[in-house]
């Protein structure tokens, strides 16, 4: 479902007046996309931060209107202060519904993990978004990845996913989104055990020697 937000034109550029509208509660921005020239525009925080809070997240479909008219965006790019993290300005490309376009999702791992918990391991993900084309209709909110026949040593890879209807990625199909490795416990247990094994080998040539050590002493 499309966002609906609204944008103000006629702000005036640079750093001091970006700032007084930061103070007022708005943010700063460009539109651009379509052939069209970056226009400046200016958004309510709270009404952006609505926008953003949806499902899609950073993807949502935004219905940005200006002036008269309405087009539909997505935000390409959102500058963050970095110390406070309050956003200071925000990009919005306008699309077309029908032509498909690149899309970072975020990846979760799921999935019963008792097999990795018995095996004393544990799901290290090692990919966190995959880029995807889509059409702006058809974009997944996130990418589930099922963990649940992960065990140590194995692994999920681009390749093994289902992306659905519509959606494709060019990234590597070998590149490895999760794999199965020993926890901590699990190799301090492994160590533990081989200590005890050496330990024992150690016991068995100790009473040899005692055995020599007498038969001597009795010659």
């Amino acid at each position: 479902m499309d966002v609906s937000l609204t944008a103000e034109l006629g702000r005036t550029t640079g750093t001091r007046p970006s700032k007084r509208l930061r103070a007022e509660g708005k943010v700063p921005g460009v539109v651009y996309g379509m052939g069209t020239e970056p226009t400046a525009i200016t958004v309510d925080w709270k009404e952006l931060r609505r926008a953003l809070t949806t499902e899609a997240g950073l993807n949502a479909l935004i219905d940005l209107h200006v002036g008269d008219g309405a087009n539909l965006t997505v935000i390409k790019d959102m500058q963050r202060d970095p110390v406070r993290r309050n956003v200071t300005h925000v990009d919005f490309m306008m699309i077309d519904r029908n032509v498909a376009m690149d899309f970072d999702i975020p990846v979760v791992i799921g999935g019963d993990m008792g097999k990795l918990e018995h095996e004393k391991g544990m799901a290290d993900q090692l990919l966190y978004t995959l880029t995807v084309k889509a059409k702006p209709g058809s974009i997944p909110t996130q990418i589930d990845v099922d963990a649940t026949e992960l065990g140590i040593g194995d692994q999920i890879k681009v390749g093994d996913l289902q992306l659905g209807d519509g959606v494709t990625t060019e990234v590597d199909p070998d590149t490895v989104i999760v794999h199965g490795v020993v926890t901590r416990s699990g190799v301090e247990t492994e160590e533990g055990a081989e200590g005890e094994g050496a330990e024992g080998e150690g016991a068995e040539d100790g009473g040899d020697a005692s055995d020599d050590s007498g038969s001597d002493s009795e010659s």
